[in-house]
């Protein structure tokens, strides 16, 4: 009997140390996977966590993962997101500590040799899976069963890397036959690993050092700065090293791409920006973007997939949507997610979130299985462009930091315009802060409510001119950028400047519309005629250097400090130059000098000779057709604009208060479902002015809701004045102004952004004068009635009343000088 269970304390030890039950003979035992992935100190790149790690949990990728988390001394003791993942600490080599190169993705092989030296899980792995932080799993990702083997890595194609095939390799590999252009997913054995870690680091150096050889056509580096240099370290590391790597180019896709027939990636790689219909998503305009830690904040909300199946009839084309939609859905679904860890309350209900909790979803982003076509090994790049994209982040230094502006002053019409654009800022990904010049008179800031509505800094009104006593509120948007200047202390390299009535669709970044020191960027105003003819000759010393812009301003600190001077200086200058008002002048089409400011501003840029870089591919007016392929940054709703018989004017909301009265918002647009789809071009144009008063609309609704506004369900009639009012506004909210579609440019006699200088008494085009006018004319009709029965007469015959509702005429020559409506008193309106 003790013989017997020796015997089977020997087999028991033996099946332990095989590490399985029932293992066949030349049966491989058990084999441990570990998934690694590299980031920073930073925003964007928490982000990134948030989503791959949700996206490994939800695919149910097997083994533990590590983040390996490169920080600065000064950087940890600012981070909070060390809870974000399972989190290996390395030393930053952002910085090289002997070069003093700045290069952050050196990062990458940095931190895995340093997890192999210094971590104890790595002394128990087998295989490791390398992803980017910028990836989403959509399924296991098995490397034997992707076809790993020790010796021969699997990875993705990276057709870009030109070096592997010219001097390139010749100079850094003794084996350039060996160089595989290969990236974003590895799987590979640990022994592989190990060997090629310290080569990797090493070649990573060796490529950066080597600036010579940097030219786009050595590297196929599109920005020519070494900045893949860290993808040819793996490369030229593993030809050094003897590693073949078994090439897959369907395993790994980029939202945006269309996949083959029959292969079902595995991995979505959102590096480049990709877009369904009007919406859009770019991993670079959300660089500083604190979106895991605001709570409640998602990412712009994508179209849905019953909408993608409208739009798409090709099956193939339609599944590519889809699989964008899925992208973004999934990382919205993980900061959702992790908003609640963070313990944040819960978010209200919308249609977005019911979506993103309901089965359909989860139905649609179950964990996807490999197919015989995914895993054919093939040497075949997208057919996207006759150059394949790379997924590389083009500067070389942190990107500088950015402070937004706008000016406003103490009214109602500027309250609601404020709601709006700090809403969309917040979607939007913009980076920084955003900063309200609040223009008020001391009378005006006893009375103000609206303290809260932004961060804001308290300019003093210069609507009166303190020595000359011209009423001219423009003047205010430079003397408050000038005040704010020479009060606020800012880190900001740039300043962004935009105007109340702007709705911001995406960021507005200096290092994407190649904004410089010296080199503003800013939107085409093709309307101001004057710096072509004498009025520039007059004001300016520089007259060829005046450029015809306005709307959006990007400035470089610098610059902004030279030149907010001159700008107040010329908006005066030209204000008091009465005798060059004439339209044929000027191009202001009322002569009343009231686009002063916007000459002030480009007379001052001339004197400094401040070229701007002039986009067209920032701004877009509601109403105004998209040129196609372009992903506009922002509305400016300065102009009337139209959906079908549906139309919005800001004009006609300058005194109603829809901020302070509950639930108060503009006419609701027609709903998209019920537009002609047979025109595109005017679908679109149609599409994009519903989005621009829905944002509108849901900044207000939001508002109102923070204001904890009881339901408006549950209001009496008796205390609803703000339901009120909107519905009588909606119901006689839809002006009769006419509207043409044009392009995105303004012109000369309709689409300048002038509000036409009117009479403040807005007493006979007012909703309540016509309410009480009907009420009146109902008692005196009723009084004569009663009259005519008294006295016993009698008589036979119709009995009516013709009642026409004049309205007033809008024009299509309504200027709103930069998007700010001013308001000018009776005696002082030039006729």
């Amino acid at each position: 009997m003790a013989g017997f269970l020796v015997l089977v304390a020997v087999g028991l030890m033996g099946l332990c140390m095989n590490g399985s039950w029932g293992v066949e003979a030349g049966q491989e035992a058990p084999r441990r996977i570990h998934t690694l992935f590299s980031v920073e100190c930073q925003d964007y790149f928490d982000w990134q966590t948030v989503g791959l790690m949700h996206s490994y949990k939800k695919a149910g990728q097997p083994g533990p993962i590590t983040r390996l988390l490169s920080c600065t001394d000064d950087e940890k003791k600012k981070y909070k997101g060390m809870h974000l993942a399972p989190t290996f600490e390395v030393p930053s080599m952002s910085r090289h500590p002997k070069t003093g190169d700045w290069y952050p993705a050196i990062n990458k092989p940095a931190g895995v040799v340093h997890w192999l030296k210094h971590s104890k899980e790595a002394e128990n792995v087998d295989w490791v899976v390398i992803l980017d932080a910028d990836m989403i799993i959509r399924g296991p990702i098995v490397p034997w069963e992707l076809g790993a083997e020790k010796g021969k890595p699997v990875a993705a194609y990276y057709g870009y890397l030109v070096g592997c095939d010219n001097i390139l390799s010749q100079l850094h590999t003794k084996h350039p036959d060996l160089c595989d252009k290969v990236g974003g997913l590895l799987a590979m054995h640990m022994d592989d690993l190990r060997a090629l870690a310290p080569m990797w680091l090493s070649k990573t150096e060796e490529v950066r050092e080597d600036r010579a050889h940097w030219t786009t056509n050595i590297t196929g580096d599109i920005y020519g700065k070494g900045w893949i240099s860290e993808m040819y370290g793996y490369s030229f590391g593993a030809a050094e090293v003897g590693l073949q790597h078994k090439i897959n180019d369907n395993l790994m896709i980029y939202p945006g791409y269309t996949p083959r027939e029959g292969v079902v990636p595995i991995l979505f790689h959102y590096g480049l920006p990709f877009s369904v219909g009007n919406w859009s998503f770019s991993k670079l305009d959300h660089h500083e973007d604190g979106i895991v830690y605001d709570c409640g904040r998602l990412f712009p909300e994508p179209p849905y997939p019953k909408e993608v199946k409208l739009m798409e009839s090709d099956p193939n084309k339609r599944r590519a949507l889809l699989m964008n939609l899925e992208c973004i859905n999934t990382l919205n679904e993980g900061l959702l997610l992790q908003h609640a860890a963070n313990g944040c309350p819960k978010p209200k209900w919308s249609k977005y979130l019911s979506f993103l909790k309901s089965k359909t979803f989860a139905e649609l982003t179950r964990p996807k299985q490999l197919t015989p076509a995914t895993l054919q090994f093939e040497k075949a790049v997208h057919v996207v462009q006759a150059v394949q994209q790379q997924v590389v982040d083009e500067p070389t230094k942190p990107h500088p930091k950015i402070h937004t502006l706008f000016s406003t002053e103490c009214t109602p019409y500027f309250d609601w315009q404020t709601v709006g654009l700090v809403h969309s800022f917040h979607l939007s990904g913009q980076p920084g802060n955003i900063t309200r010049l609040l223009s008020c008179t001391d009378e005006d800031l006893k009375q103000y409510t609206g303290h809260d509505l932004a961060p804001t800094h308290y300019v003093p009104s210069m609507s009166r001119h303190p020595l000359t006593g011209d009423w001219y509120p423009a003047i205010n948007k430079p003397a408050a950028v000038l005040h704010w200047l020479n009060h606020a202390n800012t880190d900001a390299e740039y300043i962004v400047i935009l105007d109340a009535d702007m709705i911001l669709r995406g960021p507005i970044t200096p290092w994407e519309f190649k904004a410089a020191r010296g080199r503003p960027v800013s939107t085409p105003y093709d309307y101001l005629i004057g710096c072509d003819n004498e009025l520039a000759n007059l004001h300016t010393r520089h007259p060829e250097a005046c450029d015809k812009v306005g709307g959006v301003i990007i400035m470089h600190i610098d610059d902004l400090r030279k030149f907010a001077l001159l700008w107040l200086h010329k908006t005066e200058e030209v204000r008091a130059d009465t005798a060059h008002y004439a339209t044929n002048i000027t191009g202001d089409i009322y002569e009343s000098g009231w686009i002063s400011e916007m000459y002030g501003y480009s007379f001052g840029a001339a004197e400094l000779k401040l070229r701007h870089q002039i986009s067209s591919e920032i701004l877009i007016y509601p109403g105004y057709a998209p040129q196609p392929g372009i992903r506009y940054r922002v509305f400016h709703y300065g102009l009337e604009y139209k959906v079908g018989n549906w139309s919005f004017d800001k004009a006609k909301w300058r005194n109603v208060d829809v901020v302070n009265k509950c639930w108060g918002q503009f006419p609701d647009p027609p709903d998209p479902s019920t537009l002609d789809q047979t025109d595109k071009n005017k679908l679109q144009t149609d599409l994009l002015s519903i989005e621009c008063i829905k944002t509108l609309n849901e900044a207000l609704r939001l508002h109102h809701e923070r204001r904890n506004c009881a339901d408006p369900n549950s209001l009496s009639n008796s205390n609803s004045d703000a339901a009120e009012e909107v519905v009588v506004s909606r119901k006689f909210g839809k002006l009769d102004a006419s509207h043409v579609v044009g392009s995105n440019h303004a012109e000369m006699n309709h689409s300048q952004e002038i509000s036409e200088p009117t009479l403040t008494d807005g007493l006979f085009s007012s909703v309540r004068f016509w309410v009480v006018a009907l009420w009146a004319f109902c008692g005196l009709g009723f009084l004569t009635v009663a009259s005519v029965l008294f006295s016993g007469r009698r008589g036979k015959g119709k009995r009516g009343k013709s009642y026409r509702i004049k309205r007033r005429n809008s024009g299509s020559g309504f200027m709103d000088i930069n998007g700010r409506d001013r308001h000018l008193r009776g005696g002082e309106v030039p006729l």
